[in-house]
């Protein structure tokens, strides 16, 4: 093992020697995962990786005072982004950070990225932060908020293949938290890793109360043997806007009578687990078929065929829904 009295940490003597290893560093990368970056403290779109930087005194990095959302590109369509953006602007408030733009601003800013980026298929984040300044713990020395946003390129597609979960130990958020989507994310990386050890694909919380909450990103969602669609309600967990369309497109099933009906309610671990079909809500999968929870099946232990009826109207709603939903990006050819 070498000698920690020998080792030497090299000096950057300057930003030019500096961008050449942080390119050096890209160079080696087969496929540039991330197409474009947005960021206030430039002013600008950024297309070199090596630049898709942020200040290490922003306060979002080192007291973690900061929120952020996503939408959808898929077809070189964003999907949903308005109501990730409303969702976004909630956060920030609950929060306490302000927006250095008015939210028609942040949405052409996250328009005109997706098409700086090429990217036709992928995910589009973007973060508002109490800003750089310095190393306090209050935001009061910081001159003004930053936006920041990236475009991922990223391949997904509508799944099908049932999943196993687990009761997570890790504790939950408590609903002031849980109701903002803020860059606290331990627990929930926490939550997902305990599953992922125990074999499984995530977690699901249960809130303080005994009731279902949701899964570590995502909701969940059950079909009862009546054939009703139940959700958790969202006073103490995240409103989650896949979540949200879904229940807005499943009514055609009600019409079809597939489905009995729609609701929302507060369900016990016990309940929970007897139900017919269970399922994962979120942006990319969209209906991902729960198929067993702490090894003990869901239903017959299959992807539920109402589960994946769902899953069909999301999918193709994401694929060639209104344009109320799906907003087409400029590129210039």
């Amino acid at each position: 093992m070498e000698n920690s009295s020998d080792f030497k940490v090299h000096v950057f003597e300057s930003s030019t020697e500096l961008l050449a290893k942080l390119n050096e560093k890209w160079s080696s990368v087969e496929k540039q995962p991330y197409a474009a970056m947005y960021s206030s403290i430039y002013g600008g779109i950024i297309l070199d990786p090596a630049m898709m930087v942020i200040p290490i005194d922003d306060h979002m990095v080192h007291r973690g005072h900061g929120v952020f959302d996503t939408a959808i590109i898929l077809n070189g369509y964003l999907y949903e982004l308005d109501g990730h953006l409303d969702r976004f602007l909630r956060s920030a408030s609950k929060a306490k950070i302000s927006s250095p733009f008015p939210q028609s601003t942040l949405r052409s800013i996250l328009i005109q990225l997706a098409a700086a980026s090429k990217c036709k298929k992928g995910t589009l984040r973007y973060w508002l932060s109490s800003g750089p300044g310095d190393f306090l713990l209050t935001p009061a020395g910081c001159p003004t908020p930053a936006f920041y946003a990236v475009v991922i390129d990223e391949d997904f597609s509508q799944c099908k293949q049932g999943v196993k979960v687990i009761t997570s130990t890790i504790p939950i958020k408590s609903p002031q938290f849980a109701t903002m989507k803020n860059v606290n994310y331990l627990p929930n990386v926490l939550s997902k890793m305990e599953a992922e050890e125990k074999g499984a694909f995530a977690s699901i919380w249960v809130d303080e109360e005994g009731y279902i909450a949701e899964g570590p990103n995502v909701n969940v969602a059950f079909i009862t043997h009546e054939k009703e669609l139940v959700l958790p309600f969202f006073d103490k967990i995240l409103t989650g806007c896949t979540a949200k369309r879904l229940v807005e497109l499943a009514p055609k099933l009600v019409e079809q009578g597939r489905l009995k009906g729609i609701r929302f309610a507060n369900l016990t671990l016990a309940e929970a687990k007897s139900v017919a079909e269970m399922m994962y809500v979120g942006s990319t999968l969209p209906v991902l078929p729960i198929i067993m929870w702490d090894d003990q099946p869901i239903g017959d232990g299959k992807e539920g065929e109402l589960s994946m009826e769902l899953s069909n109207l999301v999918w193709e709603d994401m694929v060639s829904g209104p344009e109320t939903h799906r907003i087409p990006v400029p590129y210039q050819e």
